[in-house]
């Protein structure tokens, strides 16, 4: 692996462990909150006072799921990022796997519509956007040759 190679892939991670701790963050408080600041931290272009409800005990386990899968997919990033930084091409797949198919439902589903501020959401998606690309640039001319970091 050439030098710019090498300098992607760290900055491919570095990048991951940013999305991955702003992750770990959004689940643990979208766990620690109930529904209503729940709803409302995710979707901060809303205003907050129309989503204050009474939610029934299953909006809160189906919130809590969601804050669950934040944190276990900001984890999973950060222990990829590890492994891209050292150069391992199956990581690269697996990370972008794991975070891009999380941000592409976020996009869909929330950033699309308008539910969201420009930041966190949007910027967590161009930082996991240009993680991929990065790895993938490295990755490209790689692919079939040896899995070992160089």
């Amino acid at each position: 692996m050439n030098r710019p190679q090498a300098t992607a892939l760290k900055i491919a991670a570095v990048l991951w462990v940013i999305w991955g701790l702003i992750h770990m963050l959004a689940g643990v408080m979208t766990i620690a909150q109930g529904p209503s600041l729940g709803f409302a931290a995710i979707a901060d272009a809303v205003d907050p006072t129309l989503l204050v409800a009474e939610y029934h005990p299953a909006v809160a386990g189906v919130l809590n799921q969601h804050g669950f899968n934040l944190l276990w997919i900001g984890v999973v990033t950060i222990v990829g990022a590890a492994f891209i930084w050292r150069g391992n091409m199956t990581a690269i797949w697996v990370t972008a796997m794991v975070g891009g198919l999380a941000d592409v439902g976020y996009l869909l589903f929330v950033d699309v519509p308008g539910y969201v501020n420009f930041f966190p959401g949007t910027v967590m998606s161009l930082i996991s956007a240009s993680a991929i690309l990065l790895s993938f640039w490295v990755w490209l001319p790689r692919r079939g040759t040896s899995n070992a970091p160089s």
